[in-house]
């Protein structure tokens, strides 16, 4: 993984050229002040001042730096087109910006730099170094960018190097660097533990199912635990997918690759908290051992569980893991996961779902996050749908009786075992770009990790 400092240099070299910075509304007074040439060749080229555009600015003899027009000087996102633009050389930002703008376009130009290149034969060149602008927060900027590298390359990694083995094994080297403890129960371990719906999801696959657990941090800080939807690849199961919506499914882990991309950000950044990262890592596969559509499950909390739907099982795995976290009391769960396609209906796939039993907490998260860049919107508990997950054999079934509300009803299964006293919030992603944006590459995606690395530090700093 290349690691976001290696798109900086600290001090700059007689070769750096300058890039300015313009907002929108300043374009024409900076254009009216530039040399006649450099105006001309702007107003010839056809450049739109635009947010987000940049353009290289020629010389005689060369290039005199490099342009970008931003609208939303906060945002990330308004740089992050930069490394398609300047791609040698290195640059510094002209004139000095305030320290937040600074953080927001070394974070944007960091985003705007990845790649996933592993199995290309030839990667391409690596686009030109910035001086770190004054006054940007580098810790942050490094935390949070390969953060976006951790979980982005994690999703893109097909499923056959990225089953519950190899996600295992890359939580273990992240708990290694830095200073965490890391164990796991694997296979049949799970329903000796006690974790009987993991096992049952996951025990089809030839790659066994696991409980990854990484803790991190000092017993005086507050309790905080993510908790990541791992399925490595989900084929629906017996209840089989149809093969256009299984393409994507390697991306079923993406929960799990954002709480890892964030529970980096949080350690890197040295947060004061007591952390504790959960991922119950499975495929969901078809086998002769694979449960069944009306099987009846017991779970970790003793709740029994009729299988309406095989395709349903990530929040099967959530509600073990879920039971297992409330073991110590912490002050706040974060659970996040690719759990429903109605989500997606609702808000789309660049918004995750989040709900939150607590009003509070929300407003807190919308109060801190940067809905601009990063959006997270609240989906309701509504109560009157929890009817919707009776089962006649069992204590709930892990779907509604009707295709409406899934989103809902698959958060209001998970609070089943999450309890009402609990602080938590839940995140319905997507965890994958569609569409191929500056610094927004099509493929995995940190959706939220902003907002919830804002809110956590508003939070608890």
């Amino acid at each position: 993984m290349l690691r976001a400092e290696n798109y900086f240099i600290d001090t700059r070299k007689k070769s750096t050229l300058p890039l300015f910075v313009v907002h929108e509304r300043d374009y024409i007074d900076w254009l009216n002040s530039a040399p006649a040439l450099l105006a001309d060749w702007l107003k010839l080229s056809g450049f739109e001042p635009r947010g987000g555009k940049a353009t290289l600015l020629p010389a005689t003899n060369g290039l005199t730096g490099a342009l970008v027009i931003v609208s939303l000087p906060l945002s990330p996102w308004s740089y992050a087109g930069l490394p398609q633009i300047l791609k040698s050389g290195t640059f510094e930002v002209e004139p000095e910006v305030n320290s937040q703008q600074a953080t927001a376009l070394a974070l944007g130009y960091a985003l705007g730099c990845y790649r996933f290149e592993r199995y290309k034969k030839q990667a391409k060149k690596k686009p030109a170094r910035m001086v770190w602008p004054e006054g940007a927060d580098k810790t942050l900027v490094c935390g949070l960018a390969d953060g976006f590298t951790i979980a982005r390359d994690l999703v893109n990694t097909p499923a056959s190097d990225m089953g519950p083995s190899h996600l295992s094994s890359f939580a273990k080297k992240l708990a290694k660097e830095q200073g965490a403890q890391f164990k796991e129960i694997v296979g049949d371990a799970l329903l000796k533990k006690n974790y009987p719906m993991i096992h049952a999801v996951g025990r089809a696959a030839e790659n066994q199912p696991r409980l990854i657990d990484l803790r991190w941090g000092k017993a005086k800080h507050p309790a905080v635990t993510l908790i990541g939807k791992g399925v490595c690849f989900d084929t629906g199961g017996l209840d089989l997918k149809p093969s256009q919506y299984m393409k994507l499914m390697k991306k079923d882990m993406g929960g799990s690759a954002l709480v890892l991309g964030l529970a980096h950000a949080i350690m890197h950044r040295k947060l004061p908290l007591r952390l504790r990262v959960l991922i119950p890592a499975v495929e969901n596969s078809v086998a002769g051992n694979a449960m069944r559509p009306l099987d009846v499950l017991d779970s970790r909390k003793g709740i029994t569980v009729e299988v309406g739907d095989t395709d349903a099982e990530g929040r099967l795995v959530l509600a073990d893991a879920i039971t297992e976290a409330l073991n110590d009391k912490p002050d706040l769960i974060i659970d996040a996961a690719t759990l429903t396609g109605a989500a997606r209906v609702a808000l789309g796939t660049g918004m995750p779902a989040v709900f939150s039993q607590y009003a509070e907490t929300y407003d807190d998260l919308k109060a801190a996050a940067p809905m601009q860049v990063d959006p997270l919107w609240q989906l309701p508990l509504h109560e009157p749908y929890r009817g919707k997950l009776a089962s006649k054999v069992a204590d709930i079934s892990n779907i509604g009786t009707d295709g409406y509300g899934g989103a809902i009803t698959a958060a209001l299964f998970l609070r089943e075992f999450v309890g009402t006293q609990q602080d938590w919030l839940h995140v319905d992603t997507m965890g994958y770009n569609l569409e191929n944006r500056p610094g927004r590459p099509s493929g995995g995606e940190a959706l939220g990790l902003i907002s919830l690395m804002s809110y956590l530090e508003a939070r608890y700093v």
